[in-house]
């Protein structure tokens, strides 16, 4: 037994040997260049899978290594992009189950009534919102792309490191794309499309508006007839400055809608996070649209979302593409929201782009 055994492991070890040989002749021998490349090209591709299941599994932001964090996620994002369509239906059916922003993302005539009370959304110590018949005369009628499907969208965050990307062209081929915090645009880095702007409150706070609009168009004509969409009900503070926004802009400029954010739509999008681990006391906008996307678009690409002040090459990068303003210490937990988007990617339910665009003419049929 214990001969018959030992002849076993050497015939085992003659054919190690061999296949040994076999592989170092095929390397040295001329012309099994494509040999190697084969082997080369099945080494990546393992690299390639594992870094995928890596990124792919939520850890929290805290725990992240920066410095050996970006160097996996450089290689990672030089892998070919796996989209999956099981994954991004499964997101939508998710999605539209819970919070069905095809119906619901904005209040309109069809899903407000005229002295319906409006609960606001960070909040059930405030009194709510009593509509009034002025101010749903002057709702939309209807949500303007809920009757279909969008194809490709971009999603386009402020975050620097878009600065330098060459990714307007990219970002302009989009079917829809959606900015944020009426953000500069410009035909280099982040184009200048726009379908659907948000405005934060605060950005609002100007004297004199209705005697003196100008200040106000002249900074959301650059975008069209983009729809322009505020989250009036909040926080009670955002309530007076925004319908006064809606009040002046809808007789200037008609083909510009302003809208405002369905506090409802918002609640329930948190607690469907929440209920996935997200602990924020409010989501950022960017990762709300984000999620408004994923049910309503067929393809999700999302630009400029990163929590870092390095880039991939550890290079510094601005907070903002259009300022040199740092982050607040009251700004939502970034590197939290962004390690879903991570997950998202890898899982192939929408693409994240982090790295300048391949050429100024790039399209984003590359990356479906």
């Amino acid at each position: 037994m214990a001969l018959a055994s030992l002849q076993w492991i050497v015939r085992l070890l003659m054919v190690l040997i061999l296949f040994q040989g076999v592989c170092v002749m095929f390397y040295y021998t001329p012309n099994t260049h494509s040999s190697r490349d084969v082997m080369t090209e099945t080494l990546q591709q393992l690299h390639c899978a594992k870094l995928r299941q890596k990124f792919s599994i939520i850890k929290p932001a805290k725990s992240i290594v920066l410095k050996s964090f970006t160097q996996e996620l450089s290689d990672f994002m030089n892998c070919p992009y796996k989209s999956n369509k099981t994954e991004r239906e499964l997101n939508r059916v998710r999605l539209q189950f819970c919070c069905n922003a095809k119906e619901t993302l904005m209040l309109t005539k069809n899903n407000t009534a005229h002295n319906q009370t409006i609960p606001y959304e960070t909040t059930t110590k405030n009194k709510p919102f009593q509509m009034t018949a002025e101010l749903h005369s002057m709702l939309p009628e209807d949500i303007p792309w809920s009757g279909r499907r969008l194809d490709r969208c971009a999603v386009v965050g402020s975050g620097g490191i878009l600065k330098n990307s060459s990714c307007g062209r990219e970002i302009d081929s989009a079917d829809f794309v959606i900015r944020f915090n009426l953000a500069a645009v410009n035909d280099s880095d982040v184009g200048m499309k726009a379908d659907l702007v948000t405005i934060n409150p605060s950005q609002l706070r100007y004297k004199n508006l209705e005697k003196n609009p100008d200040p106000l168009l002249e900074r959301v004509s650059v975008y069209g007839n983009a729809t322009l969409i505020i989250p009036a009900f909040a926080y009670t503070f955002c309530t007076t400055n925004s319908i006064k926004t809606l009040k002046v802009l809808q007789p200037i400029r008609p083909q510009q809608p302003v809208v405002f954010f369905s506090p409802s739509y918002l609640r329930t999008l948190d607690r469907f996070w929440k209920g996935r681990g997200l602990q924020e006391v409010r989501l950022s906008t960017g990762f709300m649209l984000i999620s408004t996307a994923l049910e309503l678009c067929e393809h999700v690409h999302v630009y400029g979302f990163w929590p870092f002040g390095s880039d991939l090459q550890e290079r510094p990068v601005p907070y903002h593409y259009y300022d040199q303003v740092t982050p607040s210490r009251h700004m939502h937990k970034m590197p939290e929201e962004f390690v879903r988007l991570l997950q998202l990617h890898s899982q192939g339910a929408l693409t994240l782009h982090l790295q300048p665009c391949s050429s100024p003419g790039a399209d984003l049929e590359n990356h479906l």
